[in-house]
């Protein structure tokens, strides 16, 4: 199992019993999930840009418009952070300081920078929308050179990342037992709808075979993590 080396910036100080640094661990977060928040630094002016993001071995790729002042910055090499997070479940307890949430995180490092070439960009825009949607892009309209020229896209070489977990009930303190709050665990789940297909040009028609993971009731992040397997 390959694991990422942390260093002062990426080993967790707080509850490190909760944190792994190995590929199977982070990348279980990260193929969970759909939004990222990058941060970085323009001239001492921290940012943080929430953004769609997917993952394809040790590289996160993220998009924007060719336009964004934010994305031609995150793209000339300059350091980011990327963090996912997924809220499974509010823990309550009979005292504030016992409270706590379910959870699972990564922080990920690495210099980031821009996709050039028109090939390379259209090649990692249906990589994109194949991670999500397995093998839709063949069911697609070809995507013009010019629009393929207004996206910008963005990738990172994963150099370090540490994932963080908990999972679990209350954490009791004994001066909590004279007390008669209620304590326990609420699950949080996102799960999917039913389609709802386009009056104009999709009226009456069943949902194309690249939907087949998009259940109504599955929970996304399973849903995520099957079509990233492929």
């Amino acid at each position: 199992m390959s694991h990422f080396t942390p260093t002062p910036r990426s080993r967790a100080r707080r509850k490190p019993d909760r944190a792994a640094y190995d590929e199977e661990a982070v990348f279980a977060v990260l193929d969970a999930g759909l939004l990222c928040h990058v941060g970085y630094v323009i001239d001492g002016q921290p940012f943080v840009t929430p953004t769609t993001y997917w993952r394809e071995g040790r590289k996160l790729y993220w998009h924007g418009s060719a336009a964004s002042r934010m994305l031609q910055a995150q793209g000339c090499g300059l350091p980011v952070c990327v963090t996912v997070t997924h809220v499974d479940g509010l823990v309550l307890a009979r005292s504030g300081i016992a409270h706590s949430m379910n959870y699972r995180s990564v922080m990920a490092f690495g210099r980031a920078r821009l996709i050039e070439g028109l090939a390379a960009r259209r090649a990692a825009m249906e990589a994109f929308i194949d991670r999500l949607y397995p093998d839709r892009s063949s069911e697609l309209r070809p995507s013009t050179d010019h629009e393929i020229l207004q996206i910008g896209l963005v990738e990172m070489t994963i150099e370090e990342a540490s994932a963080k977990q908990r999972d679990g009930g209350v954490n009791r303190i004994a001066a909590d037992d004279d007390w008669t709050a209620w304590s326990g665990v609420i699950p949080v789940e996102t799960r999917l709808g039913a389609p709802m297909a386009d009056a104009q040009q999709s009226a009456g028609a069943a949902p194309s075979p690249s939907l087949s993971l998009y259940k109504p009731g599955a929970r996304l992040d399973n849903v995520l993590s099957k079509a990233a397997r492929g």
